[in-house]
């Protein structure tokens, strides 16, 4: 039956909107899926380093990382010859930073100010150094990242060869005495960071950038503009750069890792931070991607655009729980069941792509026993997004509290 005060062609509008609601939720959902599909072999068709040695600088941004950073500069130091350049953005520092990259043997350039804060305007300000004496291959290293052996050298290489951006593949982990909390976050970050790029790679299509581990050919980041100050400037750099087709790479012979912050505060201005700034993307910058790779037919670049829609997982699965309970109410009370059938194709989908990476990369960031408690991740996030809702955003960058 259909609701007695509806007429047959108001309750056919109800249902139409509700079937295209739940074909829009259902689309991020069939991306994850077809990525996560593909990332099952673990198949590394990547060449080893050849003989090809470029001219290159590794830039290391930091804000206040005198605690941090001396291990990432050793990491890197061993890693360059003596014709490169390893050079170091103090930004906005109060503390150390420069005199300890200093005595480490790096080139520092020191930055002041106040109105132009965050990671992006520090690259520009790196970039414009370097260019007197152009590279041939930038990387970029954050400063409380270590580095895997060769990994200098696999992304100059890989850069140079392809004449792209390149991804190094950049993990975070838990601290050792780490909360279930903790535990969800780092099989998370396996999901963005490993699993959906190699999926991608391993279908030849290209990835995002994520922030550190990343290699460019001179020419592509010297057209670029950094100096701003996105909530994630590396998924806005990523784009740019494939708009005017430096499509990004991803490497995962190259690895890069670091840690979350060890303190709640840290931890929770990380996430938000993160999470915000891709759910603002959503809105501002796939559309335009989109209709770009539609009209240059251009399948990569859309394939990008698709990756960016799809929301951070916790989000997605509130989307998709929340399109589920609407749908099956609007089904028991006598609308059209498709919209219902659709829904529970999103929900089959979501969940077969989440059991199928956690088993083929995350059992061991988190173990089968932790799964009976993840219900305080659940509330966790749910106070985050209930934050947001009502006002509690980030507007600038904020340096993540690592103390």
């Amino acid at each position: 039956m259909v609701f007695p005060e509806m007429s047959v062609a108001a309750n056919a509008l109800v249902s139409g909107a509700l079937g295209a609601i739940a074909l829009l939720v259902s689309i991020p959902v069939l991306v994850l899926l077809t990525e996560v599909l593909a990332a099952i072999p673990r198949r590394n068709a990547e060449r080893k380093p050849n003989s090809i040695s470029p001219s290159l600088a590794v830039l290391v941004p930091a804000h206040n990382e005198g605690t941090n950073i001396l291990p990432t500069l050793t990491d890197i130091l061993a890693e360059i010859g003596p014709r490169n350049r390893l050079l170091v953005v103090a930004d906005n520092c109060s503390d150390d930073t420069a005199a300890v990259a200093r005595s480490a043997g790096a080139e520092v350039i020191e930055r002041q100010d106040d109105k132009n804060r965050g990671k992006g305007h520090a690259l520009d300000y790196g970039i414009r150094h370097l260019g007197a004496a152009a590279p041939e291959v930038v990387i970029v290293v954050d400063a409380d990242c270590r580095l895997e052996k060769g990994v200098v050298d696999i992304l100059a290489e890989r850069a140079v060869s392809t004449g792209r951006p390149i991804q190094a593949l950049y993990l975070m982990h838990a601290p050792d005495d780490s909360s279930v909390n903790d535990q969800v976050s780092e099989f998370t970050w396996r999901l963005k960071n490993w699993v959906r790029p190699l999926g991608l790679a391993n279908l030849g299509l290209p990835c995002q950038l994520v922030g550190t581990g990343m290699a460019f050919p001179w020419s592509a980041l010297n057209s670029a503009n950094l100096a701003t100050g996105a909530l994630t400037e590396d998924l806005k750099l990523g784009l740019d750069l494939a708009l005017k087709g430096h499509l990004p790479l991803f490497c995962p012979s190259a690895v890069v890792t670091s840690h979350f912050a060890a303190s709640s505060q840290g931890r929770n201005t990380q996430q938000q931070r993160w999470e915000q700034g891709h759910r603002e993307l959503i809105f501002s910058t796939v559309p335009r991607v989109l209709w770009s790779a539609i009209s240059r037919r251009d399948l990569r670049l859309m394939a990008m655009a698709l990756d960016l829609a799809v929301p951070p997982i916790f989000l997605l699965a509130l989307l998709v729980s929340a399109v589920f309970a609407i749908t099956a109410t609007a089904a028991a009370s006598g609308q059209s069941a498709v919209p219902f059938y659709i829904s529970c194709i999103a929900v089959a989908a979501l969940t077969l792509s989440i059991v199928i990476a956690w088993f083929r990369y995350g059992r061991d960031a988190l173990p089968p026993r932790s799964l009976l408690s993840i219900i305080p991740y659940v509330y966790s996030k749910l106070i985050q997004y209930v934050r947001i809702l009502t006002g509690s955003r980030a507007t600038t960058w904020v340096r993540t509290d690592r103390s």
